[in-house]
């Protein structure tokens, strides 16, 4: 159920005038998703009352520097530029951590948070796939489960978006947007973590993972149960999105903040540090750009708070994902960021890649990586270090050989997602309402997309100015 086959949406505001006045939570919101919510909030929904973000104190950097820092990426640019008070005017943030009992929120915030919120967006999560087992329950398993006991105390709450992940159910080549068994009790699991020995929690772990590939993917599953198990309680609804890539669009095309996914594939090889992807070639990849998701989420608390809840409602599953709207197999999508380099290379490359590899074997890539991968650095490593400078890319080159392989579960194998419910929901969205919340995936073009997403690698990601560009063809052509 999506509450939309049986409503009569005719009366329904509009998603702006459902946001005016209304007090939001975010949780997750310095990453790289939540940016872009805070980001599109605040510009499309400007009436809104006020966003509270959960902040922690990071590497010495308190909550409220870490707020100002925030507002500092390129991310706000438009914001800054066409409404420049409205951050300063709306933002404010609420000491705590989602790894602790409580989310680690004073008395004060916590009777601030359940007295004003009436939307939750519960976006924060661990996204490494090495975690513990222990710290990756911590953070995406305990954390739910304390956004979730936090959310029902809330007396106003009309809207809980929780944001999981397409991948929490890999065991299945269909995945629709319903809710599977889960593969474990959470509670059980939980108390698991509290009570056995770290040392032999580690060695149970692939036991206790099973079908699964890691801590990451399991915990996010369990997780989906966690906010399941309140339907008819709680008025939720649970997002999957696939792989998260730059924006198409807004708030400008080609922004990134993250070097998860194929980005960080895409600058390796622009580096020239990478020459052989560890994936199938005929694999049909499915990433969605951080701006077609975020629309998804906005409209996907709106179409929730906007229907009262009763005791016999479900929790909707939205599929977040291209599906077969548009698909780009991995060999398409690594020839295309080649041809980019081309266009845009990079400052610095060291070694020119006309054509990388794509490869399914792990013994191929294994070879690849000893003599493309590892020897040339060894070498320039040696130079490095007879100059008097600090040799480096030995270092860069383990780190990105435990990715991909880190990585192989996913590039390796073919799921299909199912996104009825996805398409579904931008279909009714008012016709007031789809310049600025319809959210499309099918006239996406490849080249023009890529090439934008290459320039804001360049950008927003490793600090290159645009005005090195000529410089920087000369250099890769050489």
């Amino acid at each position: 159920m999506t509450f939309l086959e049986e409503r009569d949406l005719q009366d329904v505001p509009r998603i702006k005038d459902y946001y005016k006045g209304k007090t939001i939570f975010i949780t997750g919101g310095s990453g790289f998703m939540g940016k872009a919510l805070i980001e599109k909030l605040l510009y499309s929904c400007t009436d809104l009352e006020r966003i509270y973000l959960l902040l922690r104190s990071k590497k010495g950097v308190n909550s409220e520097d870490r707020l100002v820092d925030l507002y500092q990426n390129a991310c706000f640019d438009r914001l800054r530029k066409e409404k420049p008070n409205v951050f300063k005017e709306k933002v404010f943030f609420v000491a705590g951590d989602i790894s602790e009992i409580g989310l680690g929120l004073s008395d004060e915030d916590r009777m601030l948070l359940i007295n004003r919120t009436n939307i939750v967006f519960h976006v924060a999560a661990s996204v490494r796939f090495n975690d513990g087992f222990e710290l990756a329950a911590k953070l995406n398993l305990r954390g739910t489960k304390e956004i979730v006991d936090l959310a029902k105390e809330m007396r106003h709450l009309e809207s809980f978006v929780h944001v999981s992940t397409g991948y929490s159910n890999t065991n299945r080549e269909t995945i629709e947007e319903v809710m599977y068994p889960p593969h474990a009790d959470w509670r059980d699991t939980l108390a698991v973590c509290e009570s056995v020995d770290p040392q032999a929690l580690k060695a149970l772990t692939p036991k206790y993972l099973g079908a699964l590939p890691n801590t990451y993917v399991f915990m996010k599953q369990l997780a989906e149960h966690v906010v399941y198990e309140n339907r008819g309680k709680l008025p939720a609804v649970i997002l999957r999105p696939s792989i998260v890539v730059s924006a198409s669009m807004e708030p400008i095309p080609g922004w990134n903040a993250s070097l998860n996914g194929p980005l960080g594939v895409v600058i390796a090889n622009a580096k020239g540090i990478l020459r052989t992807v560890l994936t199938d070639p005929d694999l049909r990849a499915d990433f969605i750009p951080v701006d077609v998701a975020i629309k998804n989420f906005v409209a996907a608390a709106w179409i929730r708070g906007t229907k009262k809840l009763e005791s016999t409602d479900d929790i909707p599953v939205y599929n977040v994902c291209a599906g077969s709207l548009n698909t780009i197999s991995m060999q398409e999508m690594v020839s295309t960021g080649n041809a980019v380099l081309d266009v845009i290379p990079f400052d610095d490359t060291i070694w020119a890649s006309n054509d990388p590899k794509v490869s399914s074997s792990r013994l191929r890539y294994n070879i690849s990586v000893l003599f493309e991968h590892l020897l040339p650095c060894l070498l320039i490593d040696l130079l490095l270090y007879l100059m008097g400078r600090k040799p480096i890319l030995v270092k860069i080159q383990r780190r990105i050989y435990i990715a991909q392989i880190a990585l192989q579960y996913f590039t390796t194998q073919q799921w299909t997602f199912c996104n009825n419910n996805f398409t579904k929901l931008r279909s009714v969205l008012k016709e007031e309402d789809k310049k600025e919340f319809y959210y499309d995936m099918e006239n996406i073009d490849h080249w023009s997309y890529m090439l934008a997403s290459g320039y804001g690698a360049r950008k927003y990601i490793l600090n290159e100015r645009d005005e090195d560009l000529p410089k920087a063809r000369a250099h890769y052509r050489r």
